[in-house]
């Protein structure tokens, strides 16, 4: 057993630590929320905007004596109900003295409001002296990031090759050198003026190598300006956006499942700036908010080139979504084409009622022509594509009715309704219920709303979802959501189903002190091939997830999180497959000069079905969570040093070691050994 030692401290450990004295609060609950979120395995573009804001949010708290409904609507993690209401408790009860007066806010629940309260304060109101140009450049903050990664283990990319194996195989090693590193800018002048640049290049990528001039693979830039006159928002650069319930456009923050119940509800969203490093997904242009009385007026133009593999006769077979560009194939798949988006968004809202109508256009410069594949019939074909549609909301006493209505050039229309009620009762916070219907031929590149699948198309379903207080310090958050599949999709050659169910129950010992489980399933079909047959068949297949998870803090600095998750996956008539990780993360919060986490775990999966996560701690501003399958262990240490005030070094290194495997990844990301060691560094300065 060459990992018990390895788990008998693990085990040893925790039980030294619950020990330690009586505890002290610290709320990380939205990066559990993230964690969630990547879970899911949305996707990883996605992941990195949602943290990046979010991070950009933390460390630049809002005050709440001063915040406008319109930053309010702006606010991430709140739905459309719960920043209108909390606007309307402020108009009546500021000045607030304490931000633990959001629980006088009937539409928050105690999950929402422990989630959203790292992001707020409660503050003195500033005179609101208009300022000149000397002065905002005075008063503003800015801020650089430094950041520089590395694999200790060398990969097969960087290997060494002689000239007639490159010139029969360019693809086998990298053009660039075997770090990733990123520089970031920003400028933000309270929540009026935001600018920043990012230049960005991944592992394997040239950096001002011959011929490769450019310095960074990537580079990006935004400016923001807010409320100056009728002039609402004005975005140049780099920018996202969101119309109604994501139907026809949502490039913000994508709506999911986990987390609470009270959040399947979205609203439009001004244009924001797009500062994280991933390298799709963003709007580059220009966009511009106006309003006038109860009417608002969103237009925004995207001109920008992407990556795409094409054929030979040059159409568009798929796009390249991963960013790297790292070996020949990829510099000639590197922005080949243009792309062009352009659309407009009314809002009319009087009180409790809002009513959109959404429009965008689409083009690229090169016809769209995925090969045909009985999948994946009903796909885009051509160069050009429209969508239009209407969304409302409606508040009435405790309810709130919203929904979207989408119409795409080929006439095919996709719909979404959703209903949330917060009963007066305090034993329940929200009941959701959405129901959705996509169909098979909708056609919307840039649609992200609620769903199952990836794309919004081909697709009925119905979701419920509550979070029940049952009694003093529990609570339990469910849902349930029922799927259909009216036509073929990829690996499944028939109308299939799939059912989702969630549960999580959490208590609270004391203030600081949680203990959470956590189970979920979720039943699928997919072809399958049985051993002695040529022929597929589709089959339902079941995935069982269960994770225990205790933590605590202390009153001398320290924390401690220990998780336990346990998975089963099985296809109808094959063999279970089973997969458990224990582990645990220690953390150090003693003062403001020095911080740091210990994570340490265990890992046994049987297959890749079965794999876990690993929820460490990364460096500052970054988000990452491994999966890992087979049987191992996993370490990573990191550490934020303030080297004096306003600069501010973080570090952190990662061990993964398996004892099944002779390899680790495949083709130029294959590591010949059982084991691999990272390195990441991340230097932010405020001035």
């Amino acid at each position: 057993m060459k990992y018990r030692i390895p788990l008998l401290l693990l085990i040893t450990l925790f039980e030294g630590i619950v020990n330690i004295h009586q505890a002290k609060g610290q709320n990380q609950t939205w990066r559990e929320y993230l964690e969630q979120l990547a879970e899911e395995e949305m996707d990883g573009a996605t992941i990195e905007n949602m943290y990046e804001e979010l991070a950009f949010l933390e460390s630049n708290p809002i005050n709440l004596n001063a915040v406008t409904r319109d930053e309010l609507q702006r606010f991430p993690l709140f739905s459309i109900d719960q920043a209108l209401a909390v606007a309307d408790f402020l108009d009546k009860n500021r000045p607030v003295y304490t931000v633990y007066e959001l629980r006088n806010v009937a539409a928050l629940d105690y999950a929402t409001i422990e989630r959203v309260l790292p992001f707020f304060y409660a503050g003195e109101v500033a005179d609101q002296k208009k300022e000149t140009f000397d002065q905002i450049i005075k008063n503003g903050k800015n801020e650089i990031q430094n950041r520089f990664d590395k694999t200790l283990t060398q990969r097969a990319g960087y290997g060494h090759f002689s000239d007639s194996i490159l010139a029969r195989y360019p693809n086998r090693k990298y053009l660039g050198e075997d770090c990733y590193t990123s520089l970031k800018y920003s400028f933000t002048y309270k929540d009026k003026i935001q600018f920043g640049i990012v230049g960005e290049k991944d592992a394997g990528e040239p950096f001002l190598k011959t011929g490769y001039p450019k310095g960074y693979d990537h580079y990006g830039f935004h400016l923001i300006v807010r409320d100056i006159g009728l002039l609402k928002t004005l975005a140049l650069g780099d920018y996202r956006l969101s119309f109604g319930q994501g139907l026809v456009l949502n490039n913000d923050f994508t709506i999911s499942k986990s987390g609470t119940s009270n959040t399947v509800i979205r609203n439009t969203i001004k244009p924001k700036r797009h500062f994280s490093t991933a390298e799709n997904g963003f709007f580059r242009g220009a966009a511009a908010t106006i309003g006038i009385k109860n009417i608002t007026i969103t237009a925004f133009y995207s001109n920008k080139r992407i990556d795409a593999t094409l054929s030979e006769e040059g159409s568009i077979t798929s796009f390249k979504t991963d960013g790297y560009h790292r070996v020949p194939l990829d510099m000639e798949k590197k922005k080949n084409t243009r792309e062009e988006v352009t659309g407009m968004n009314i809002n009319y809202r009087n009180n409790r009622f809002q009513i959109g109508i959404n429009g965008l256009y689409h083009r690229f410069n090169r016809m769209y022509n995925p090969v045909l594949r009985n999948y994946n019939a009903y796909y885009l074909r051509d160069s050009i594509n429209a969508n239009g549609s209407i969304d409302y909301s409606y508040r009435f006493y405790r309810f709130v009715f919203a929904g979207e209505t989408a119409i795409s050039r080929n006439g095919a229309v996709a719909t979404t309704n959703a209903l949330e009620w917060k009963p007066t009762t305090p034993h329940i916070g929200c009941v959701s219920l959405l129901y959705r219907n996509y169909s098979k031929a909708y056609q919307a590149l840039y649609a992200n709303a609620f769903s199952e699948s990836s794309r919004v198309q081909n697709e009925e379903g119905l979701y419920i979802g509550s979070t029940f207080y049952p009694f003093p310090r529990i609570s339990l958050t469910m849902f349930a959501d029922v799927i259909r599949f009216p036509r073929i999709r990829y690996n499944v050659d028939k109308p299939s189903s799939a059912l989702d169910v969630y549960a999580m129950a959490s208590y609270s010992f004391s203030k600081n002190t949680i203990f959470d489980i956590r189970y979920k399933i979720k039943r699928k079909e997919k072809n399958t091939a049985y051993p002695d047959e040529k022929t597929t068949t589709v089959l339902p297949y079941i995935t069982h997830k269960l994770r225990l998870r205790y933590a605590d803090a202390f009153k001398n600095g320290w924390n401690m999180r220990t998780t336990v998750d346990m998975n089963m996956h099985q296809i109808k008539y094959f063999p279970k497959e089973y997969g458990y990780m224990i582990s645990q993360n220690i953390g150090y919060r003693c003062n403001d000069k020095l911080t740091g986490d210990f994570f340490a775990g265990y890992f046994h999966t049987d297959t890749y079905n079965t794999r876990v996560y690993s929820y460490e701690r990364n460096i500052l501003n970054t988000f990452y969570m491994p999966s890992f399958y087979g049987k191992g262990i996993r370490l990573a240490l990191s550490a934020r040093f303030a080297i004096v005030k306003n600069l501010t070094f973080s570090v952190k290194g990662g061990f993964t070691q398996y004892s099944n495997k002779d390899v680790i990844g495949s083709g130029t990301e294959q590591i010949k050994g059982n084991s691999r060691t990272d390195i990441y560094t991340y230097l932010r300065w405020k001035f």
